[in-house]
């Protein structure tokens, strides 16, 4: 299908739901009849999408437009297999859909999944009759790849010509990189002629296509295909909405149960690509710092060995050459990034250390002493009371840093996806004196407010917080907290990634605590329902703006697609009454600090040239293809200069004394893989120019509060 993945962890559930639903009845003769499950599971969904989700969307025929839409989109990203007359017949069912979602017979799925096998048959029929002879790489034509910006084909003709330049791109690909290989190997004396290594590129990539349309085929089961179409329903609620099928469900068990891969990446099959979905915090690939999710997986390579070229493959085959068989060993990942460029990422496949998850902490000596704080992720162990939980793990690395008189903390939350939610209202605390930290609010429920209880202040010194576009939901509410109490500088990108909203775990069935139906076990599957959302205690939701830092940096992604106000169905920012809350007073204000350092920032030639480049990489990822091999190799070599450009960019000299903890270093003395860790935490912490522009605004912070602490202490 379009989108399979190895799903994320959810996210915490929070509370009760509601009860009372009325549902279809059920006649055991019918059990294995497919489709009278289908119809059983598309109202069921439709009750719970009606009467729980947090903010519904009425389904009429306007929405059953919008999840036909969705739907062909799903099954045809590239716009290459359905023809215009196809989705001009679809359209009478822009009426229906919402009439099958109330209980009338389900027709829409059935004619166009129908119509979608015949289309794609006649599409894999292609392939091998245009592979058979080679292409003229000196003809001048080019490849629109993005699908949006694509119409589809009116006729059968340009659907075949689309096809053929489709192929003719993946050969071009091939072939440079033959030739390329060929160059940098020509003392070898078994040379290749041009045309030699385009038949090489042809068998490649009609072995390619051989997988492809295999695993298109494999997952167009009809289970496979009502379930993409349940899911555009559930997703045109909103993005964080989603359906499991009862398979899906299983794979879903598995990975909370701690099942994950050889290098820590979550894998997602979207639109005929495999990407990266999210990243296990300490895991091998996190910890390379450049593995990003939303990176798609290229190449897999064993070692020294030439990679293998995974176009076309099941996640569960790309696993495979993942996992590996030996901890130590190592696999590389050719990824293509967000801004086009192609990177070959090196990871040592290992088991996960928990302690690379916990908060980590170190001290940078500069103008003035700081202490700088890393948290990965807002974690806790549910199931044990006296387990890790990052409050408690903060709070002591924050008495450490006071013991060696820091000046000012940094805390570090780049690429924190967020976590316990009870412990971002705690971590809060440690630097405020008591009072509200989020409001949540569920449908027709008035706001209730979590506060912090405590009005002991563990630390009232200068305050940093950094965030980045992968900066979610906890994270997202601590940076907000901070920001409202005026009691720290947020700084980082144009904004952190806008998750607002918290969902739960449905099942269709009686069999779990979450069930809603009181009937036998029908293997309906579960729905992830969105059915709460966050405030902050300024009520301003922080779904879809997220955060707006204070200052802000330049960074590499801003272009990406990724955030929630990037998706067209997730749900929109409102507000809510403010919380009752008194302001940080310091003695000082920031307001100076942070036009000083916008204004910094602004004529910083290092981060003109990170936005100038970053736009640069952005119109070459827009344009069509050419196919012209001159033209091809000239943009790729673009690409490529502007990447090494962006690296060093991102990458400049800082060179800061970083140092680690006095109580640190004696607790790892002895251990050569504490220390080797430790070591390379320190030297990505003295390179790193988005900690140093930090620094600089939090030495300014520094300054104010000295003045303002003399000023004080002075006596008339």
């Amino acid at each position: 299908m379009s989108k399979k993945f190895i799903p994320v962890l959810l996210v915490l559930i929070l509370g009760g739901l509601f009860i009372g639903y009325g549902v279809m009845g059920r006649n055991d003769k019918q059990n294995d009849d497919p489709k009278v499950k289908y119809q059983r599971i598309l109202r069921n969904v439709g009750i719970v999408l009606e009467q729980g989700h947090y903010d519904p969307k009425k389904i009429d025929d306007k929405f059953s437009q919008e999840v036909l839409k969705k739907f062909e989109e799903n099954l045809d990203p590239d716009k290459y297999i359905f023809l215009e007359q196809d989705i001009d017949a679809f359209k009478k069912y822009g009426n229906r859909i919402d009439d099958e979602i109330h209980g009338a017979p389900i027709e829409s799925f059935y004619a166009i999944s129908k119509v979608y096998q015949k289309r794609l048959d006649e599409v894999s029929s292609l392939y091998n009759k245009i592979l058979k002879k080679h292409f003229d790489f000196s003809k001048n034509e080019s490849l629109q790849t993005d699908g949006d910006k694509r119409e589809y084909p009116n006729s059968i003709a340009e659907r075949d010509d689309y096809a053929r330049k489709r192929l003719k791109y993946l050969v071009l690909g091939r072939y440079v990189d033959l030739q390329d290989d060929r160059e940098k190997n020509k003392k070898d004396s078994a040379y290749k002629p041009d045309s030699t290594l385009q038949s090489e590129a042809i068998a490649i990539v009609s072995r390619q296509m051989d997988r492809y349309f295999q695993t298109l085929k494999n997952h167009n089961t009809d289970d496979d295909m009502f379930s993409t179409f349940v899911n555009a329903i559930t997703s045109s609620m909103d993005p964080h909405t989603s359906y499991f099928a009862p398979v899906d469900k299983r794979s879903f068990d598995e990975m909370l149960s701690g099942t994950f891969f050889g290098i820590g990446a979550q894998l997602q099959e979207k639109d005929g690509k495999i990407t990266i979905a999210s990243l296990i915090t300490g895991m091998p690939a996190w910890k390379t710092n450049e593995v990003t999710p939303g990176d798609e997986i290229i190449k897999i390579g064993e070692g020294s060995a030439p990679p293998i070229d995974v176009t076309g493959y099941s996640i569960e085959d790309a696993v495979k050459l993942i996992r590996g068989e030996e901890r130590g060993s190592e696999v590389r990942l050719t990824l293509k990034k967000a801004d086009g460029t192609i990177k070959v990422v090196p990871i040592i496949r290992d088991k996960i250390s928990l302690e690379d998850t916990f908060a980590k902490s170190a001290i940078i000596n500069g103008t003035h002493k700081v202490g700088y704080i890393y948290l990965p992720e807002f974690y806790a162990d549910f199931n044990d009371p006296s387990g890790r939980r990052c409050a408690t793990d903060v709070a002591k690395e924050v008495e450490k840093l006071k013991a060696e008189k820091v000046e000012g903390i940094v805390i570090d939350l780049r690429g924190n996806g967020g976590g316990s939610l009870s412990d971002v209202v705690d971590m809060v605390g440690l630097f405020i004196k008591g009072g509200p930290v989020v409001q949540v609010k569920g449908r027709d429920e008035k706001a209730s407010v979590l506060s912090d209880k405590d009005k002991e202040v563990l630390y009232t010194g200068p305050l940093a917080v950094m965030v980045d576009e992968l900066s979610a939901s906890a994270s997202e509410i601590f940076a907000a907290a901070i920001q409202d109490y005026h009691r720290g500088i947020v700084i980082g990108s144009t904004s952190t990634y806008g998750k607002g909203t918290v969902q739960r775990s449905i099942s269709l069935d009686p069999q779990s605590e979450n069930a809603l139906f009181s009937q036998p076990d029908q293997g309906l599957g579960d729905i992830k329902l969105t059915f709460r959302k966050f405030y902050r205690i300024n009520g301003g939701a922080t779904q879809l703006r997220g955060v707006v830092p204070d200052i802000i940096i330049p960074d590499r992604l801003e272009n990406a697609k990724f955030r929630e106000k990037d998706n067209p169905d997730a749900l929109g920012w409102d507000e809510i009454p403010k919380a009752n809350y008194a302001l940080w007073n310091p003695g000082y204000n920031y307001t100076s600090v942070v036009n000083n350092m916008n204004e910094e920032i602004k004529n910083n030639n290092n981060f003109k040239n990170i936005s100038k480049t970053v736009s640069l990489l952005d119109k070459y990822r827009n344009e069509e293809v050419p196919l012209n091999i001159v033209k091809f190799r000239q943009l790729q070599q673009e690409i490529k200069d502007a990447a090494k450009q962006l690296e060093v960019d991102t990458k400049s000299p800082v060179n800061l004394k970083v140092k680690s903890l006095k109580v640190d270093s004696l607790a790892i003395a002895g251990d050569t893989d504490k220390v080797k860790k430790e070591a390379l935490f320190l030297k990505n912490i003295s390179g790193d120019i988005y900690i140093d522009e930090t620094l600089k605004a939090l030495d300014q912070v520094i300054g104010e509060a000295i003045l303002a602490e003399r000023s004080s202490s002075v006596h008339y």
